[in-house]
């Protein structure tokens, strides 16, 4: 998408512009770059930078690359599905792990994507394109088809009618068989995720519920597809959910529903 004409952007846009200049694949940049990514002049990045810097949102180091700064990181752990949630979620996380010694995640929605906010790397496990803070397409893994699945009947259709990314020739890119997915995860309360993003990987995937009984986040285990044993995973990865979700205030018997 091109970039607003600088003079019709409003200084707050501006400022979120050169914050947004930043991701995975770009955590350093040079006062040019931040400029070229923000489609800012090299006269409103200088000053922009200057700003977030004497605040403490960018940190320039002796390269002169600036990288996003700790104030930042404080401001995010008040973020209520972040560092609280991981917090409400680790020691649950670390049973899985301790019953699987594989790849175990956390993951939340932000709009189409499913966001990771935690993860617990196996030592000998398979390899995963996942850090915390990396972003997938809910249809691509475990985690996102059990947070896709208790959307909204319409948000769940304007999903599947969307453009659908196929990273192998497994993922799920076909309206229909997406919806048969999704009703499958409702019916069985888990997602599997086979060889979807890497076609070494399978993921089990269960929902993890708030206090008052919604969907807040979704718990996996990925394991190396050849080796995969889906029916002994399914009860480690619901009894994690379960436990994250009553850490969150979720009771059963209250709420009616169950994970």
């Amino acid at each position: 998408m091109p970039h607003s004409a600088p003079a019709l952007r409003s200084a707050p846009d501006r400022l979120l512009s050169v914050l947004a200049a930043f991701d995975h694949g770009h955590p350093a940049l040079s006062l040019s770059d931040i400029g070229r990514r923000a489609g800012l002049s090299l006269t409103t990045a200088h000053r922009l930078v200057g700003a977030l810097t004497a605040w403490g949102a960018l940190e320039r180091d002796a390269e002169g690359l600036y990288h996003v700064g700790l104030r930042l990181w404080e401001l995010a752990a008040l973020a209520p599905r972040g560092l609280a949630l991981r917090q409400a979620a680790l020691p649950y996380l670390e049973d899985l792990y301790e019953a699987t010694h594989e790849n175990v995640q956390l993951a939340v929605r932000d709009g189409a994507e499913a966001v990771y906010i935690e993860w617990l790397a196996g030592r000998s496990a398979v390899g995963v394109h996942i850090r915390v803070g990396a972003r997938w397409p809910l249809h691509a893994t475990g985690v996102g088809l059990a947070l896709l699945a208790h959307e909204t009947p319409g948000f769940q259709e304007d999903y599947c009618s969307g453009p659908l990314a196929a990273f192998t020739p497994y993922t799920l890119t076909e309206p229909a068989r997406l919806r048969r997915a999704l009703a499958e995860v409702r019916r069985t309360g888990v997602a599997v995720s086979s060889r979807q993003v890497t076609d070494d990987a399978l993921s089990v995937a269960a929902p993890v519920r708030g206090a008052a009984g919604q969907v807040a986040a979704a718990v996996s285990v990925v394991v190396p597809w050849a080796d995969a044993e889906v029916p002994a995973l399914v009860p480690a990865v619901r009894l994690a959910a379960r436990g994250v979700s009553r850490a969150l205030g979720w009771r059963p018997e209250r709420t009616d529903q169950a994970v």
